[in-house]
This record gives C-alpha cells, structure tokens and sequence, in this order.
C-alpha cells in the first residue's frame, strides 16, 4: 500500500512538471512561444522571392524550406512547421490545426529541401497534407487547397529593416519585438499570427528611457517622442518674427520726432504742405519778400501774416 501511495504521488508531480513545461512552451492559440532552436542558422538577412501568384515568399539561397508570409517567417524542418518574427529566430513550434491556409498551398517545387515523402506528388501542386497529418487533420482542415486565385491578399512588405542586424548585432528577444513596433507597421490578416504577436510583445518589456538614448533603433523615426522633438526648432522663428517688426520702427519715429525739437519747426512742415511753390507763382517781388519773410519770421512769431497781407 505504502509503494502505491509512493507510485501515486511521483505520478502526480510528474504530471505537474509537464503540464508547467508545456505551459511555457504553448500558449493554447496555435504557434508557441520563440524560444526553440532549429537545424537553420543564418548569418545574413536572406534574399525573398515572391511566389508566383501567391501571397509568400520563399529564400532560394537557404538550404531548407523557408517562407515568408502575413508579417512572419515560416520554416518546414522536421516534420514540422515553426515560425518567428525575424529571420533567424529563435522559432515558436506551430500546432498543424493553426498552419495558415496560404502556407499549407505553397507547391512543391519551392521546397528547397523536401521530405522523402514529397517524392512523386506534383510539383506545382500543394504537399498532401491530410496523407501527412491524418483524417482527423483533413476533416477538420477540409477545403484548404480549394481557392480562388483572383482573389488572393497581396503580400505583406517585407522587414527589410531586419539586415541592419546580423553576427553581433542580432537582437534578443526582448530587443526583437522593441525594433520591430518601432519599425513594423504591418498588421497580420491570420487572426492566428496577430493573437500569437500580441501575446509575445506582451512579454516583452517596455523599453527604459535609458536603453531608447543608446540604443536608436529603439526610438524610431514615427515615435511620438521623436516627432515633438522638432517642434521647438520650427515655433522659434515664428516668435521672434513678429519681435524683430517693431525694432525697425524706432529709426523711422526718430526721424519725424527730430525736427519737432528743433527750432524751425515751420520750416520743416512747410516743404511738405508746398507753400513755397506757391508764393514763387506769384511773382519776382512776392518771391523775395517771401524770402525775407523767412529771414525775419523767426523772431517775429505773428509778425509774418501782416507781412504776407502788405504784399498782397
């Protein structure tokens, strides 16, 4: 009895400990978790070719079977279907229930490294899936190969962002999904792939100020941040715009306030009203007593009008 309850216990946590691994390893939506290592290690950003006639991409240069498709990458390798947000990994295992339909149609042909079981199907057709997974696979997937081609989604732009990092520079995880909100605008049609990204970048910690200054692909060229950063430079001159304006005014009242404080102010304002044309009009002797009228109209005030009437 004793080794029973012994036997029962160990069987216990024995369950335990799986289901805590699986946990971390699935999050129940169909792709896991990036934190797998697979047969395929790239040092460089691999070249994408389009498909085609059909919304993927695949890397002729890579020796396995590498895709491109709605925001990610997807690999075939052992059997099984893994895929990642940038194009080395880490890979998150994909559940073949949740394999994207336009993944599972991609033909033969652009397999660089095919199973042994693809031999003697049609290379411009799709891989047999329900042969590999099962009945209960084809039951539940029924209709995947059947589709209308005209009405295929366009291909999501590449991350070309992603060959400014390789060797050294390759990003964690946690850096991964920082580059790629700040560089990718792209939102996934499967409603698969986008539960899948939302869950990772919801582990993802959020960058610190510190790591956004050292870092500057943290930071963005579309970042809020970054577009207020500007502002300053552009509200400057728009203020001291209007302020320059009045400072040259004062060199223009000065020259009108400069004969108010001289002593001929008549003679300033008589330019500028034409008595002088007029008294010149009128005759040789008008013009010199005029003449004389100035000379002596300085001191004499009201003088000058009983002047200008003895003339008359």
């Amino acid at each position: 009895m004793r080794r029973l309850r012994y036997g029962f216990i160990v069987l216990g946590l024995l369950f335990c400990m799986t289901t805590t691994a699986t946990a971390g390893v699935s999050i129940g939506i169909g792709i896991g978790l990036p934190n797998v290592s697979i047969g395929i290690n790239l040092p460089l950003y691999p070249e994408l070719v389009p498909v085609p006639g059909y919304p993927v991409y695949y890397a002729p240069g890579v020796p396995g079977n590498y895709f491109f498709y709605d925001g990610l990458y997807w690999v075939f390798y052992d059997n099984n279907w893994y895929a990642s947000s940038w194009y080395n990994g880490p890979w998150g295992l994909v559940d073949p229930y949740y394999v994207p339909v336009y993944i599972l149609r991609i033909p033969v042909r652009y397999y660089r490294q095919p199973p042994v079981y693809f031999r003697g199907w049609a290379p411009n057709a799709p891989p047999r899936w329900g042969h590999h997974w099962g009945r209960p696979w084809q039951e539940r997937r029924h209709g995947w190969d059947r589709w209308d081609r005209n009405r295929a989604p366009r291909r999501a732009p590449l991350p070309v962002y992603q060959r400014s990092y390789s060797g050294d520079r390759y990003p964690s995880v946690d850096q991964q999904q920082r580059v790629r909100r700040d560089s990718y605008r792209y939102e996934p049609r499967n409603k698969v792939v986008r539960e899948h990204l939302r869950q990772v970048e919801k582990r993802a910690p959020a960058p610190t100020p510190r790591e956004r200054e050292r870092r500057p692909e943290m930071r963005g060229p579309q970042r809020q941040g970054d577009q207020q950063r500007p502002a300053p430079v552009q509200v400057v001159p728009q203020q001291r715009g209007p302020a320059h304006e009045p400072r040259q005014q004062p060199p223009v009242m000065r020259e009108q306030r400069a004969p108010q404080g001289g002593h001929e102010p008549p003679r300033v304002r008589e330019p500028q009203r034409g008595p002088e044309p007029r008294v010149k009009e009128r005759g040789g002797g008008q013009e010199r007593g005029g003449g004389q009228e100035r000379d002596h109209g300085q001191g004499r005030g009201h003088g000058q009008d009983k002047d200008e009437g003895r003339g008359r």
